[in-house]
């Protein structure tokens, strides 16, 4: 379903005392909510010396998609208070502006892959789904142009975190087609580039991150259903576990079925 059918569909149901909340800040519950938040009223509340203009050209973009508004909210803000306003977003209350540091962090010139992604870490941890949705989004772009150097930046300290959030970010940021993103070619052609990654997630005891990784192999398959076959049939030797099977079913549900029969 389109973003356009979800609000039309959606907002309509919240109530204007709901809408204000969020518009002043609070933190959204669901889907639909994130959807309903007017960015620019957001944007005067959250930081109300941002200036007249910056919220004008916040308005203007209401009829954009979220992800082009997104970072337009990060790019006005850092014009007019500098990077160092990302510590005070990444505690605010709003999941919404929450995600605008998430897009700051995108934004910033000059720095390293490593320190990108220890930057965005806190914001991968996050406690709403948006905001960690949001973080992966905004710096894939980074990782798609340096993607050698990110997977083994995951493969050294995200896949063996405690959080299941921070392993299911190492996934789900390189994706080879992935959700509201560009795909990264290079992963959709060579999905084995990414072992060093999925290889320590094949039997995650979280769902969240299972899903994922299935997610990521189904991407692939779309592409490379060989390759994922054998990868699948591989784990479920060397690891037959419910976690593994549950992944390789998620990875497995385009491809076809072979018949058993041997008829064409």
């Amino acid at each position: 379903m389109s973003e356009v059918k979800t609000k039309a569909r959606g907002v309509g149901a919240i109530a204007a005392e709901r809408l204000a909340q969020l518009n002043a800040g609070a933190e959204a519950a669901t889907l639909t909510e994130c959807l309903a938040v007017d960015f620019a009223v957001l944007l005067g509340n959250a930081l109300p010396g941002i200036g007249d203009d910056a919220i004008a050209e916040m308005s203007a973009a209401a009829s954009a998609g979220i992800s082009r508004r997104m970072p337009l909210a990060a790019r006005l803000i850092a014009e007019r208070f500098g990077p160092s306003t990302f510590e005070t977003l990444k505690h605010h209350s709003s999941d919404t502006v929450r995600g605008w540091a998430c897009f700051m962090v995108a934004a910033a010139k000059d720095m390293p892959l490593a320190d990108r992604l220890a930057t965005i870490r806190p914001l991968a941890d996050d406690g709403h789904f948006g905001v960690r949705e949001w973080a992966w989004i905004a710096v894939r772009p980074h990782l798609a142009a340096d993607l050698d150097r990110a997977i083994a930046l995951f493969a050294a300290g995200w896949t063996p975190d405690p959080s299941e959030r921070v392993r299911r970010f190492a996934s789900e940021a390189i994706r080879p087609r992935g959700v509201w993103c560009a795909h990264i070619a290079a992963l959709r052609s060579e999905p084995e580039r990414g072992l060093a990654v999925l290889e320590p997630l094949r039997a995650d005891p979280s769902p969240y991150v299972q899903d994922s990784v299935g997610n990521w192999l189904n991407d692939a398959a779309k592409d490379r259903p060989e390759w994922v076959q054998a990868l699948c049939d591989r784990w479920s030797t060397e690891s037959p576990a419910p976690a593994t099977a549950r992944i390789c079913r998620r990875a497995l549900r385009s491809i076809p079925k072979k018949s058993s029969s041997g008829n064409a």
